[in-house]
């Protein structure tokens, strides 16, 4: 296989309302590139939740008590802690300036995936404003992957990804919110290895490693390259309605041993 992830040129400042569509293309066009059936596009979470205006001022925003409580043992603004809650199905860990959570669509992160960097918005103060990560992450991939389909007649993946740090290692790595036109999770159990031993365990999240492998492309502080094209994967399509998005890289709470 021979696979190659290429950062799209001349991807501006993303504004609400933006069409990520029209924007993509207007890149590769300015490349001399275009987009083929069975291409993965890869887009940094920031530029999805820009365009879907997930912007939040925490001058709007009113504390509970808890969220008083919480921020002063965790050392953070108790604005910020209150906007983690809303967005949050439970606190998994808290240290001060640590707040681990299950953020409303499953996944484990800290502060609920909300960032604070790399955004701007006339009259507010950088320290309080706040960017969430996209209503329904899967939905918003396959609105682009529509879009594109609409516009050109090819079939192409969508990947969705996020920094999110891991339990076990040091540093963030790129992984998949939101995925569209792949299947997230290979599943290999049932197969046989090069020796005929049968596969009892292996499965593989193809879209974290495929989101992984684009972080790497798209840098995480001044590149300025929040969309990658990944070429030579060939995405196959979920085999079934339950294996679509993102869903089948969650672990189930009941098979968290670290919970």
């Amino acid at each position: 296989m021979k696979l190659s992830l290429t950062s799209i040129d001349n991807i501006p400042m993303v504004e609400p309302g933006d069409d990520l569509v029209e924007i993509i293309l207007a890149g590769l066009a300015s490349m001399g590139e275009s987009l083929q059936s069975g291409d993965v596009l890869v887009l940094a979470q920031k530029i999805v939740s820009k365009a879907e205006n997930q912007y939040v001022n925490l001058n709007d925003i009113t504390p509970t008590e808890a969220a008083v409580l919480l921020g002063q043992e965790v050392d953070k603004d108790p604005r910020k802690v209150q906007v983690i809650l809303n967005e949050s199905n439970e606190v998994v860990r808290k240290r001060p300036g640590v707040l681990i959570v299950e953020h409303r669509l499953g996944f484990v992160a800290a502060n609920a995936g909300i960032d604070q960097s790399n955004i701007f918005q006339a009259g507010v103060d950088g320290d309080d404003l706040c960017l969430l990560l996209p209503l329904d992450p899967d939905a918003s991939a396959q609105a682009l992957r529509r879009g594109i389909a609409d516009r050109l007649d090819i079939d192409v993946g969508v990947i969705i990804n996020d920094s999110i740090g891991r339990a076990w290692r040091i540093g963030t790595v790129g992984l998949a919110i939101g995925v569209a036109g792949l299947t997230a999770l290979d599943d290999y159990v049932g197969g046989t290895d090069i020796f005929g031993r049968e596969l009892l365990v292996t499965q593989v999240a193809a879209a974290d490693e495929l989101a992984a492998g684009a972080s790497l492309v798209m840098g995480q502080t001044t590149e300025k390259a929040p969309v990658v094209l990944v070429r030579g994967y060939q995405p196959q399509a979920p085999s079934a309605p339950e294996l679509a998005g993102v869903k089948p890289l969650l672990r189930p709470k009941a098979m968290d041993m670290f919970r």
